[in-house]
């Protein structure tokens, strides 16, 4: 989990250059499974809590998905 740790680190203090395979990496540590890919949204499953998060698979990823990652994992 050190990766994760560097990558949340990463998240805070610079929000826009996040790749979509780092946040992917990160929502997997904390229990979200892609479940769905229609074009460039891809939707990860908490199936613990039931919480749908839906992300644009741009790189890198928008300042508000950061925040959403952020926000729904509790960092």
């Amino acid at each position: 989990m050190p990766n994760v740790e560097k990558i949340l680190q990463k998240m805070k203090r610079q929000p826009h250059g996040i790749r979509p395979e780092e946040a992917d990496k990160v929502l997997g540590a904390f229990g979200y499974v892609a479940v769905r890919q229609k074009g460039s949204h891809k939707q990860y499953l908490n199936k613990e809590t039931g919480d749908l998060i839906t992300i644009k698979q741009e790189n890198p990823l928008k300042k508000a998905y950061i925040a959403d990652i952020l926000n729904r994992i509790g960092k």
